[in-house]
């Protein structure tokens, strides 16, 4: 589907990932796996790899438009799980997941806010961190969920960037980040630089919602250098989550490390890998983030 056929309608969006073969299951079995809602709109372009990546780790995956989900918001009762994907919703005009965010507000805060403080999971990726700190939705200290008390700024040196960085998980409560030391994951943005004021900065270290941070190759802190640190985030924040854990914004992209052949030096790494006579594996070691969130309620 091109860009331009998105646009006819929002029917159009109304459309299920298909499994991969390997990935079947009976009908009886579907109806065990959890099930995501993958949310798109004007601008989101990463909503395609997002569900793919929850249903290569074993959940059910549908992307339904903002629209759609406005007319209709009793449908999130149907879901396990909320995906904001990154992209650039509605050409990121007033701010970055600005105005998607407040036409969230505008139309289903209530029902976005009963979503997250419900035994459920969220994430947002890049464009969709931004929203979901919009929203208020992480960091959400003291559970005030609603009350933005974070923003993602400009990049430190006012460019965009599209690199591969090394992610150290440094969180022991969130959900998303379990049986992950570190991870290399690609970065694409403008306004990755996280800030908040030092109380909010004080309640993530003291609750461990620090669920990602940028660190050099060796895993010794970025110390906001360049190009470790992206964006100039304090404390090389790359990732948050709120208290329960259950609601993560990062802004790498986990979903475009879903292959083994995605990451940018794998042939590298496969020469290595053959010559100490190891199998190669297939897939990416970035699915593991959407791995954790199945995991969480089939386990």
């Amino acid at each position: 589907m091109s860009n331009n056929d998105k646009t006819l309608g929002k029917d159009s969006f109304r459309r299920d990932i298909p499994q991969t073969t390997s990935l079947s299951r009976t009908s009886q079995e579907s109806l065990a796996l959890p099930k995501v809602l993958v949310l798109t709109g004007y601008g989101i372009n990463c909503e395609e790899e997002t569900a793919k990546c929850f249903e290569m780790a074993g959940a059910t995956a549908k992307i339904v438009h903002i629209n759609d989900l406005i007319e209709n918001p009793k449908q999130l009762d149907d879901y396990q799980i909320m995906a904001f994907p990154g992209g650039f919703s509605y050409g990121d005009d007033t701010g970055s997941g600005n105005a998607l965010a407040n036409k969230i507000k505008n139309n289903i805060e209530k029902e976005i806010l009963d979503f997250a403080k419900q035994d459920k999971l969220i994430i947002g990726i890049c464009n969709g961190f931004q929203i979901l700190t919009n929203l208020g939705l992480v960091p959400a200290k003291d559970k005030a969920y609603g009350e933005r008390q974070a923003v993602l700024m400009h990049n430190a040196h006012a460019r965009y960037e599209c690199r591969w960085i090394k992610l150290k998980n440094t969180s022991q409560k969130c959900v998303w980040t379990r049986n992950i030391d570190t991870l290399d994951c690609p970065v694409a943005h403008g306004e990755g630089n996280f800030y908040a004021e030092k109380n909010i900065i004080d309640s993530l270290i003291k609750n461990d919602q620090i669920a990602f941070k940028y660190v050099k190759p060796d895993n010794s802190p970025a110390n906001q250098e360049f190009p470790f640190n992206p964006n100039g985030a304090m404390l090389d924040i790359a990732g948050v989550c709120d208290e329960s854990g259950r609601i993560l914004g990062l802004m790498p992209h986990p979903e475009r490390f879903n292959s083994f052949t995605n990451e940018y030096d794998w042939p590298k790494e496969k020469e290595k890998l053959l010559r100490e006579g190891k199998s190669l594996p297939t897939i990416g070691k970035g699915l593991q983030v959407f791995k954790n969130a199945v995991e969480y309620f089939t386990k």
